[in-house]
């Protein structure tokens, strides 16, 4: 499995070595494109020479931040954004051993308990968390029972609604059509 999400071999390969920079692209996925969120977890290795749990919690937090503000900035909101992912990378020290991969994998959770542990992550609300759960069974091999239902329609087989379904530039192409339609759709309700 090799996942193919920003169109940048060195950010595509962190985000499929590495479950934390999987998890940090998903956290910073607001407010911006999806292929810029998701090369965060890369230019932050390029910036601190790692994505590690424990090494982004204990480090220092005005460096961390002028890491994430040096051109190109990591997110178009460096501050609020660095404070927010050394916030989940406290999270995953403290609940999960610095071990972001046991979100999905520690006891064999279900589907439903997976989403019920992402939700529990700081910046993880239930839409972010079932589009990340999407993304793990779809792509990432996570096989949990009943992981599609706890996903709801991010985890439709054939979809393209969400970072779940980008899979080549096509696919990239029709998440974005899909957003499109679904933010004009959303508008003329208004």
């Amino acid at each position: 499995m090799a996942l193919t999400i920003t169109g940048d071999e060195a950010a595509d390969a962190l985000l499929t070595e590495n479950p934390l920079a999987l998890l940090i692209g998903m956290l910073l996925d607001q407010q911006i494109a999806m292929e810029a969120a998701f090369t965060g977890p890369e230019k932050i290795r390029q910036r601190i020479g790692s994505v590690d749990a424990r090494e982004i919690a204990d480090y220092d937090p005005d460096a961390f931040t002028e890491a994430f503000r040096r051109t190109p900035a990591v997110h178009r909101f460096p501050g609020s954004m660095a404070d927010r992912v050394r916030t989940l990378c406290q999270t995953i020290v403290d609940d999960w051993g610095g071990d972001a991969a046991a979100i999905w994998t520690q006891g064999d959770p279900d589907g439903r308990e997976v989403l019920k542990r992402l939700k529990a992550l700081p910046g993880f609300g239930d839409q972010k968390a079932r589009i990340f759960l999407a993304l793990l069974g779809k792509q990432y091999g996570y096989r949990g029972a009943g992981w599609r239902e706890a996903a709801g329609a991010y985890g439709d087989d054939g979809s393209f609604r969400s970072v779940a379904d980008i899979t080549s530039p096509e696919t990239l192409a029709k998440v974005r059509e899909f957003k499109r339609a679904a933010k004009a759709a959303a508008k003329n309700k208004s």
